[in-house]
């Protein structure tokens, strides 16, 4: 049966409902509004905070993005800090059972801390979140003492860049969903020294976080062998030496990408823009959401540094624009509205000319940034406008955050 394109299911859903697309806005060619954007919410207190109102058109949205979802969803959220922003890594699998996706992600404060356990949910190493609601949800389905702006509502801390991934066989999704539920039975049991971990199973910023859980899965459980999955040596209590070995969510989407396109699975990207007018403050952070930096994460580089949107490094660079060469899709909040855009960009390039050209700029744009030239930034396209500089927090162990 021939699926309607996302511009006609939206043109429908706006005329079951009695509202209409009302303008075109602009990315590249096509900008398309959700629902009506000519009646404001008169009363936005408490959106973008936990409890708060949702995005009205948010299951627009989502039947939209179905139309052509992939089998997974590779999650790079943004990094929140001045320095040292790694960001965060999640994988969303799609099925028959939860065609919107269930995201897996390893739980921030699942490491044993006596000051985790009276605040924060710690039940689970690899948390399971319906996908919509880990991206724009205000309420969760952990409980009370699930983390807004971490395990739920994600887009109104940070941005988050959707990698979706398409011809997944069952049997690889279904590998991966069981591997998780193995890696939670090691954490429940406090085990030690498994395939993928030198230690107890808890999480460790450095030695056991995001990224080296979601790859631990593909090698492990999908059987990705050739996957470098690395680990700090177990009785190294460096934690330089640790971070020279730390899996980082830039770096493992990276390999992840390789080893899609060598299976042959199909790739684009959905870039889910940050919410930047959240008033709200996390208990252990000492910004407001609307006041973090918003910054693509880096790898571990001469950038891993920098004050946000100075990226020269050619890692980093060549990270951005293969991402932004890939994007078929960008969604943002209306800030007047509260509703739902998505925007499909001008062109979303295959998996090897996205990294032809995304090598080229890099190489170009890096050489150009050491000879002190200037560089066209409009190839940033992946990164937000940089505004005022907020006053950005120190580097500290919740940068992974």
């Amino acid at each position: 049966m021939r699926r309607a394109s996302p511009e006609a299911a939206v043109r429908s859903a706006a005329r079951r409902s009695g509202r209409r697309n009302s303008h075109w806005l602009l990315l590249a060619w096509g900008v398309l509004l959700l629902g009506s954007s000519c009646s404001a919410i008169a009363d936005s207190a408490g959106f973008g905070s936990p409890g708060g109102p949702e995005p009205a058109n948010l299951r627009a949205l989502a039947d939209v993005l179905q139309q052509d979802a992939g089998d997974l969803e590779l999650l790079i959220s943004f990094g929140t800090s001045k320095g040292g922003a790694a960001g965060h890594l999640a994988l969303a699998v799609h099925d028959a059972s939860s065609p919107d996706g269930r995201v897996y992600s390893a739980n921030f404060y699942a490491d044993r801390s006596r000051k985790h356990e009276t605040d924060f949910y710690v039940d689970e190493l690899m948390l399971a979140i319906p996908k919509y609601e880990y991206l724009f949800g205000t309420r969760s389905s952990l409980g009370a003492k699930a983390s807004f702006g971490l395990d739920f509502g994600e887009v109104y801390k940070r941005s988050v860049i959707g990698l979706r991934v398409y011809g997944v066989p069952v049997a690889e999704r279904k590998a991966l969903v069981g591997y998780f539920q193995r890696i939670n039975d090691d954490f429940r049991q406090r085990a030690r020294d498994t395939e993928y971990h030198d230690g107890e199973v808890k999480y460790d910023y450095l030695r056991l976080n995001c990224a080296k859980t979601i790859g631990a899965a593909f090698k492990f459980g999908a059987q990705y062998s050739e996957l470098e999955v690395t680990s700090a040596p177990i009785l190294s209590r460096r934690r330089l030496v640790a971070a020279a070995h730390a899996n980082i969510p830039t770096e493992m989407a990276m390999k992840l990408l390789d080893a899609w396109h060598a299976r042959g699975y199909r790739l684009d990207v959905v870039l889910y823009r940050k919410y930047a007018t959240s008033t709200w403050k996390a208990p252990d952070e000492d910004l407001m959401f609307k006041d973090l930096p918003d910054r693509f994460p880096s790898v571990l580089s001469r950038d891993f540094r920098r004050e946000q949107g100075q990226y020269e490094d050619f890692d980093n660079l060549l990270a951005m624009y293969l991402l932004a060469n890939l994007a078929k899709y960008v969604v943002h909040v209306d800030e007047t509205t509260k509703r739902l855009e998505i925007r499909k960009t001008s062109k979303s390039l295959d998996y090897p000319a996205a990294l032809e050209d995304a090598r080229r700029d890099a190489l170009q744009d890096s050489e150009n940034y050491l000879r002190g030239l200037p560089v066209a930034t409009r190839r940033l396209a992946v990164e937000p406008p940089v505004g005022p500089a907020p006053q950005a927090r120190a580097a500290s162990s919740s940068d992974n955050k």
